[in-house]
Parts: structure tokens; C-alpha cells; sequence
């Protein structure tokens, strides 16, 4: 499937619907690309006409401000206002929270004014106006699913019903985690700690998280944040769980079970 870039569109005389968003793990880390393939094909389907900046895209500067480099956030944050602005962007959607989150809250005030999605919000949508037709029965069906709130989608935007509604188009058996919602546990990754070497503690964050996971007895774990994927396959893989238990981007749950 061929992604245009947003040049490309402009230079046809049309502009998409929405600029997808990919994000530095969506674009460079080989288990976040399949999200990204995963958002894409869920667009296309969908009938979505869709772009992205390709090689125009710079990291959000999320990263840098959280460990504190606000000269660094500042100076990126601006050359993507600068590219988003000239080409016209309206509405974003991205795969990502922690993009999610700075492109949403953080880029007004810097002149970046646009109307920013989630992708699982998106997809909700579009199975709610009945774009993307679910199978009676898929893989999922009555499959025991728990499921992460990663702290910007969750704690920091309070987008709790969305994600929780794919779960229920796919007609899964979710199982909430002790700690879910507004009082869900960060994976570790968070504020830049993935860029860091671990604090002196008894546990790392991720087992701590996995280990709640696994009490449930969820046959899957399903999460929405390519660095909550990576924390909690690390957590899995420490606790030598991750051949048993997979873990899954709603997207990739949602693309299996599409009626297509």
C-alpha cells in the first residue's frame, strides 16, 4: 500500500483529510512500524484520505522538554509548526500519546493550532459511523484482554471510553488491571524515563505493571503507546512470560477483525 507524503497530495491539486502523525518509534523502531502499517492499512480501509510528512517529519521534541531541554523542544517544536502551518494541517492523528499529547496541549502556545486525535479515538469513530464493518466472530471473540492506560491518553488527557470501546467491538472479555483508569500505573517510560538508566529501587516499574497484568489471567495485554508495547514486553520477557502472552496496539487487534 502506497502512503503519499502531504507535498505529494498538494502537488496533485487535493488535500487529505488528515495528516497521520508517525512519530520517531512509529518511524524507526521495527515492533512500532507495525502499528504504523497496522493505522494505515485501518485508514485505507476505512476509505480515510490520509498523508504524511515523510521525511519532513522531525520528533515532536516531547522527549527533550520532559528531561529538560526546553531550549531543544522549543527550537524542534517550531520547525514542525513551521511545516505543519505551511501546508495547511487541520487535523492530526497519531499512534502515539506522548505525540498525542504535546501536539494537542503543548504546540498552541507556540502558534500550533490544530485538532489532534488519537488513533483509537479515530478508530472508534469510524466504527461508530459504520466506515469499518467488525467481524460476528474474529480471533478476539470472548478472549480474555487486559488492558493498559498509558499515562498521556489516560491520566493526562482522560481518553479512558475509546480504547475500551475497540475492546468491545471486538466483542473481547476485558479484564481491568487493579490499578486502571484515572489510578492506572505508569510502564516506566514516561516524563523521558525511557532515555534513562533505572532509579535505585526493589522493582522496575514495568514488572511491577506486568505483574498486575498477569494476575488477571488475560490470555493478551492490549495497550495504545508503542513505548508501553516495548515496557511491557521487556516485563514479560523478565518474568519469562512473553512466548504465553502477547502483547498487542489496539489497532492490531482491530485490523485482525476487520470485515473486509
Amino acid at each position: 500500500m502506497l502512503v503519499k507524503t502531504f507535498a505529494e497530495y498538494l502537488d496533485e491539486g487535493r488535500s487529505p483529510e488528515i495528516l497521520f502523525w508517525v512519530g520517531c518509534a512509529g518511524s524507526f523502531d521495527a515492533r512500532a512500524q507495525k502499528v504504523t502499517k497496522a493505522v494505515c492499512e485501518i485508514l485505507h480501509h476505512a476509505g480515510v484520505t490520509f498523508a504524511i510528512l515523510g521525511k519532513e517529519e522531525r520528533c515532536t521534541g516531547d522527549p527533550a522538554r520532559r528531561a529538560g531541554n526546553e531550549f531543544l523542544f522549543q527550537m524542534t517544536a517550531m520547525m514542525n509548526i513551521e511545516t505543519l502551518n505551511r501546508y495547511g494541517v487541520q487535523k492530526i492523528v497519531t499512534a502515539c500519546p506522548h505525540c498525542f499529547n504535546v501536539l494537542k496541549n503543548e504546540y498552541p502556545e507556540l502558534g500550533g493550532h490544530y485538532d489532534v486525535i488519537h488513533h483509537t479515538q479515530l478508530i472508534n469513530e469510524l466504527i461508530r459511523d459504520g466506515r469499518l464493518k467488525m467481524k460476528e466472530s474474529g480471533d478476539f471473540t470472548g478472549k480474555r484482554i487486559t488492558y493498559h492506560d498509558s499515562c498521556y491518553l489516560g491520566r493526562a488527557n482522560g481518553v479512558y471510553a475509546a480504547p475500551r470501546a475497540l475492546l468491545e467491538a471486538l466483542d473481547a472479555d476485558l479484564v481491568e488491571m487493579k490499578r486502571a483508569r484515572a489510578n492506572g500505573l505508569c510502564c516506566g517510560a514516561g516524563g523521558a524515563q525511557m532515555w534513562k538508566e533505572d532509579e535505585p529501587g526493589e522493582k522496575r516499574i514495568n514488572i511491577e505493571r506486568v505483574e498486575e497484568a498477569l494476575s488477571t489471567g488475560a490470555a493478551a495485554i492490549a495497550a495504545n503507546c508503542p513505548f508501553c508495547i516495548t515496557m511491557l514486553q521487556d516485563g514479560l520477557k523478565a518474568k519469562e512470560q512473553n512466548e504465553k502472552i502477547p502483547v498487542y496496539d489496539l489497532s492490531e487487534l482491530i485490523l485482525n477483525n476487520l470485515y473486509k
